[in-house]
C-alpha cells in the first residue's frame, strides 16, 4: 500500500520511513509542499501524512489545495502544533486525523488503518465481500472462512482491487498502487504476483480482462467468455 510522507525534519522523516516500510508500506517522502503538488496529481496513494511546518510554507494551505481540487486522498497531520484551535483548523482545513508530535507509532498505524477504511467505506476492518475480503488490521485475507497472512505487496495488490470489486485496473494503475519512487519494476511484476495470489485463493479469486487488466468479481458472477 502506497503512502506520501511530506515531513520537513529528515531524522523524523526517515525514521518514519523504515517503520513504515517494515509495516509493508511503500513510502515515497518529500520535504516541501510544492513537490507534494505534483506527487499527489501523479501517483495514487492510500494515505498523505502532512507535516504542517514546511520550508516553503504552511502544510494547511497544501491541504486546502487538495481539497479545492477535489483531492479526497485520506490525509493525516503529524504536528507539534497541540493547541485546541489548531486541532480544530487542521479538521476543519480538510484533514480527516490530527496527531500531536511525539506520537506513539502504533496509534499512528491505527489512525492511517482508520482513515483508509473510511475512504473505502467501511466501518470495520473487512472491505470486500462475503467470498472475498480483506482484514486492514491483521493484513489477512479471508476467502470461505478460511484466513491468510499476505506479503506487503500481495496485500496492496489485492486492496486496490477489492476497493472496488468488478472493476478493472490496468497493470500501470495496479503498479502505481504497489510501487514506490525509485523501486525497479520488472514487466511482469504484476503478473507474478497475481500467479502467486491465485495459488493462494484460487484460480477465479482474480480474473485477467484481456487487453484491459484484472478484477475481482463481485459474488456470484461467471466470468464473460471473453476473460
Amino acid at each position: 500500500m502506497r503512502v506520501l510522507l511530506i515531513e520537513d525534519d529528515p531524522m523524523i522523516g526517515h525514521g518514519l520511513w523504515r517503520a513504515l516500510e517494515a509495516h509493508g508500506f511503500s513510502v515515497d517522502t518529500l520535504r516541501e509542499g510544492q513537490l507534494a503538488q505534483g506527487a499527489l496529481r501523479d501517483g495514487d496513494y492510500a494515505c498523505v501524512l502532512l507535516d504542517l511546518g514546511l520550508p516553503d510554507g504552511d502544510g494547511l494551505g497544501l491541504l486546502r489545495r487538495m481539497r479545492g481540487q477535489g483531492d479526497a486522498t485520506p490525509v493525516v497531520v503529524l504536528t507539534a502544533r497541540d493547541g485546541v484551535g489548531d486541532r480544530i483548523l487542521g479538521l476543519d482545513s480538510g484533514a480527516d486525523d490530527y496527531l500531536v508530535k511525539p506520537f506513539d507509532f502504533g496509534e499512528l498505524l491505527a489512525r492511517m488503518r482508520a482513515v483508509i477504511r473510511r475512504r473505502d467505506g467501511s466501518a470495520h476492518s473487512l472491505i470486500g465481500h462475503e467470498e472475498l475480503a480483506l482484514d486492514l488490521t491483521t493484513r489477512e485475507v479471508v476467502r470461505q472462512g478460511r484466513r491468510e497472512q499476505l506479503s506487503a505487496r500481495e496485500f496492496a495488490l489485492l486492496h486496490a482491487l477489492l476497493e472496488r470489486p468488478g472493476a478493472i485496473l490496468s497493470r500501470e494503475q495496479l503498479e502505481s498502487r504497489i510501487y514506490g519512487w525509485g523501486e525497479e519494476v520488472s514487466s511482469n511484476a504484476v503478473d507474478v504476483l497475481i500467479h502467486g495470489m491465485r495459488r493462494k485463493l484460487g484460480a477465479t479469486a482474480i480474473r485477467n480482462v484481456r487487453g484491459l487488466g484484472w478484477r475481482v468479481p463481485m459474488p456470484g458472477t461467471a466470468p464473460p467468455a471473453r476473460e
